[in-house]
């Protein structure tokens, strides 16, 4: 067998191996994705508050210290959501009239060149969307039914995830340390390397993307309210969550944005903020994720893009969310296991 071919093969289970291992871990996440969606968010909020017990704990008890950090972070969060709901409540009237207006502009834009669309069309367009929610009527409440159940398990995943992470932030270590001795002693040592090199990888990636997260929603925030466009806050905020799907998540979040601006504000305003997405979307790609991929590893974008795109297709949103630092955590393993294989005398 050649050098070349021998070489290929090797990449080649090892990528088989990689890739069912990580279909293996979706295909359990959709199972219990309840379950798997709170040891995430259990995990990030352990990554996010860990430095700030660590530092409480310094001068209090580490219970006391878990206890200031987790509710400190919940005041702040719903601080956050009643500052958004007061946003939405006061532009409520004034969104009404501009809404209502910016419809009549779109209409007499696409009856206008280019399009030139015949205003009979879309009255009876406004008259089907009538028609369509009068004989669905049924199934839309059906539907709001279903998300109301949707919004019960969001909840209660929510809950457990701050169950855990309490655990997580007080005795991680310790937990940690039991189940590898619960293993093998010839491989002991080698699933604690890979588990440490795991978590910081972890740890680095969701610190960076809560700061892409955090620069894409200010950036994004005050160039909406420079521009007059409504409920900047509020899509300050949707672009903050967007962020965490990368490549896609923000350019779809700044959409919405030139829609609302498009309907509020015409379509000069529109072209700005379509504007605004590639600007911000060079800043992102070109600045802030490479800084993010160099806190945790070094992973290709086109690895980052199949990646998102694969979770996506396994477990939906999110798939999309957990790929990219599952995959980093998997190579971040491997890369610890062979350094310390080639540095081993042995």
């Amino acid at each position: 067998m050649s050098p070349l071919l021998r070489t290929a093969a090797a990449y080649a289970w090892r990528i088989l191996v990689v890739g069912g291992l990580v279909y293996a871990v979706f295909a359990i996440l959709g199972r219990f994705h309840e379950l798997g969606v709170a040891v995430f968010l259990g995990l990030v909020i352990t990554a996010m508050l860990r430095p700030v017990v660590d530092l409480l704990a310094r001068r209090l008890p580490r219970p006391l210290a878990v206890a200031i950090a987790l509710i400190g972070s919940i005041l702040v969060v719903l601080g956050t959501l009643a500052l958004v709901g007061q946003a939405v409540a006061g532009e409520r009237a004034g969104l009404q009239r501009e809404f209502g207006a910016g419809l009549h502009r779109i209409e007499r834009w696409l009856e206008g060149p280019p399009f030139r669309l015949n205003p009979d069309a879309l009255n009876d367009l406004q008259s089907r969307i009538g028609q369509f929610l009068s004989s669905h009527r049924s199934t839309l409440i059906s539907t709001a039914i279903s998300g109301g159940r949707r919004l019960v398990e969001v909840l209660t995943a929510l809950a457990l995830a701050l169950f855990s992470s309490v655990f997580f932030m007080q005795s991680g270590d310790r937990q940690w340390s039991w189940f590898c001795a619960q293993l093998p002693e010839s491989v002991q040592d080698r699933v604690a390397l890979a588990g440490r090199a795991g978590w910081q990888t972890f740890t680095g990636y969701t610190h960076g993307i809560v700061l892409v997260a955090a620069t894409n929603a200010v950036l994004v925030g005050v160039a909406l309210f420079a521009l007059g466009v409504p409920l900047a806050v509020p899509l300050a905020l949707l672009e903050f969550f967007a962020a965490f799907i990368p490549l896609i998540g923000s350019p779809v979040a700044l959409a919405v944005a030139a829609v609302v601006a498009l309907a509020a504000k015409g379509p000069v305003i529109a072209a700005v903020v379509i504007a605004l997405i590639v600007i911000i979307g060079q800043i992102e790609g070109h600045l802030l994720h490479p800084i993010v991929m160099s806190w945790a590893v070094q992973l290709h974008p086109v690895v980052v893009a199949l990646s998102v795109i694969g979770g996506a297709i396994a477990a939906g949103v999110v798939g999309a969310v957990v790929a990219v630092p599952l995959v980093s955590v998997i190579w971040s393993a491997r890369e610890a296991l062979r350094r310390a294989r080639e540095g081993d005398p042995a």
